[in-house]
């Protein structure tokens, strides 16, 4: 559109015939303003063709002063790098290091900070935020109030700690001008121009076409009744030697510091500053956290379950004793494998869970201790196929109950189904699918020892990352599958006329194993650390233990306490 106005102007816009004057009374000769120097660099592409001067009042951009490019090119103020370099000094000489960015959301705006952002960082000066915003706004005086009349929303600024604030912007106004002086007259005369205006400053125009004034420099002084004051502080003028391109008058300010105020606020959490001069905060490492001073960083400290914690003792002692109590169990049963009460509940199929259970106990012990490559690999995996194995057993005395009662039934072809081929098969499909889960899973993403310095400010997590999380929820959903396969057969056959029907407290055992295990995981999911590992232990066993407790607890009070009950013709006038 700029270029479109441009010819326009030029060549009457009702007969858009570029470079041709039809019925053109009064030529336009030059050219005030641009919106903006995006604005005024393609004004300057359309006007440099034919030679009519364009002057600028408000653009900054430094290419569109090549006068090789833009030889028509005429700007009142000064070069913007003086201006740079005198934002730098100023800073500087204030010592105000944190500081934040406003600009136009336009490339001019880009463009300024692209140039700034780097003298910042080169002079020890630090940016806390950069807002951009619409270029249309019009900074009267008062920032917030512009930012209130205009319903900005800048939340950077308006709860930022910074020292000072840099707004950038534009001029945005054009004027045309149209004369019947010649255009080459124009040209010469400014070219030439040297004049002093009423504040008594000389205007010449460089040979770069810019303007050879500085810039002073005020200072705003607000008072409690909304007035203020400018105070002339200093001068930045391009005609000092290097290093002395900014002159403050200390005893001008002197009168209004009592108006400025320093306030020191607490360093942002893990965070130190171990210097009294010090602007900013600086982040310890991940491996430290600030003491209670925030002056210094404190390594931290390795959070595991050692075996030398009361924790982990407890726990160790809890997974021990458990085991030696499956093993006495399983001593009772092999010691009297021909009586009633033992045929009558699969001896084989005893056998199984109750190894599997005792290798559950052993298996708590891999989660205590230092992780190291070799737990990490085994602990969840271990785990996972020796409770299955555990789960599958029940799953079969489960059924074998079932098909056992159907098979009573005159006529039945079930019978030759009800044999030790089958128990065998359905423990060993149903623990094969658990051990092709975990083996998928040490092959795709296997679990590692890692470090995480995040979750505790003042400790280092050592944990095992489970490499796959899904895959961890898978085991943990395959285990939930049997016994939820396992509850279901179980509760509903329960009340199966059948002597020797231990359903009922295969129904009460898997209900104590689905309470156990759905409390974890919302459990493990909020905590951390060693109590996370610590959660886990307990799971295991509590939900080990509640299988022990509710098969086979009062089997051995029948066997080693009741002997007399421990027959055929008893068991079935009590229906155990």
């Amino acid at each position: 559109m700029t270029y479109r106005t441009t010819l326009d102007l030029l060549f009457k816009s009702h007969h858009f015939l570029p470079n041709y004057n039809c019925v053109i009374q009064n030529n336009v000769i030059g050219v005030i303003g641009g919106l903006g120097s995006d604005t005024t660099w393609c004004m300057a592409n359309v006007l440099g063709l034919y030679k009519i001067p364009q002057i600028s009042y408000g653009s900054f951009e430094p290419a569109i002063n090549d006068q090789t490019k833009f030889p028509s090119f005429y700007r009142m103020v000064p070069n913007e790098g003086l201006q740079y370099q005198g934002i730098i000094q100023l800073l500087l000489h204030f010592r105000w290091k944190w500081v934040g960015l406003i600009t136009p959301a336009n490339d001019a705006g880009e463009r300024f900070l692209q140039t700034i952002e780097p003298m910042l960082f080169k002079n020890g000066i630090c940016s806390e935020f950069t807002e951009r915003v619409e270029p249309n706004m019009h900074y009267s005086g008062n920032m917030l109030e512009m930012l209130h009349e205009k319903r900005v929303l800048l939340p950077n600024f308006m709860k930022s700690k910074a020292i000072a604030v840099l707004i950038y912007g534009e001029s945005l106004s054009t004027i045309w001008l149209s004369s019947a002086i010649k255009t080459m007259e124009l040209h010469s005369f400014l070219q030439r121009i040297s004049f002093n205006n009423s504040a008594g400053d000389e205007i010449t125009l460089n040979e770069h076409g810019e303007l050879t004034a500085g810039f002073d420099i005020t200072n705003l002084v607000t008072f409690p009744n909304n007035s203020y004051v400018r105070v002339k502080v200093g001068r930045l003028d391009p005609q000092n030697p290097p290093g002395k391109e900014i002159t403050i008058n200390e005893d001008r300010i002197k009168w209004h510091r009592r108006f400025t105020k320093y306030d020191c606020d607490p360093c942002p959490e893990g965070m130190i500053s171990n210097d009294k001069d010090m602007e900013t905060c600086v982040s310890c490492p991940a491996d430290q956290y600030p003491n209670k001073d925030q002056d210094l960083c404190i390594p931290k400290i390795p959070n595991f379950l050692a075996f030398d914690e009361t924790l982990a003792i407890v726990l160790a002692t809890s997974a021990l004793l458990f085991s030696l109590i499956t093993i006495l169990v399983l001593g009772i049963f092999i010691k009297h494998q021909d009586t009633a009460i033992v045929k009558a509940n699969n001896r084989s199929l005893t056998y199984i869970l109750l190894i599997s259970l005792f290798l559950c106990f052993l298996c708590s012990l891999l989660f205590i201790g230092k992780p190291n490559k070799v737990t990490c690999l085994l602990r969840q995996s271990a785990f996972g196929i020796v409770f299955s194995a555990a789960l599958s057993s029940i799953l079969a005395k489960t059924i074998l109950v079932v098909l056992a009662f159907m098979a009573t039934k005159p006529g039945s072809s079930i019978r030759r189904w009800v044999d030790k081929e089958l128990t065998y098969s359905i423990v060993l499909s149903s623990s094969m699918v658990q051990v092709g889960i975990c083996a998928f899973w040490l092959g795709a993403s296997p679990p590692f020892p890692d470090l995480d310095t995040h979750s505790m400010s003042e400790e280092i997590v050592v944990l095992c990352n489970e490499g796959s999380i899904l895959m961890f929820y898978c085991v943990l959903g395959y285990m939930g599958f049997l016994a939820t396969v396992s509850f279901t057969v179980a509760f509903f056959a329960r009340k199966l006329p059948d002597s020797f029907n231990e359903a009922k407290f295969i129904t009460f055992s898997m209900l104590v194993f689905c309470s156990v295990w759905l409390s974890f995981i919302p459990t493990y999911l909020s905590t951390r650390g060693k109590y996370m590992v610590a959660v886990e232990i307990f799971s295991i066993l509590a939900s080990s233990t509640g299988l022990l407790a509710c098969l086979f607890f009062p089997k051995c009070y029948i066997i080693v306490v009741r002997p007399e009950l421990n027959n055929r013709e008893q068991l079935i006038r009590s229906k155990v």
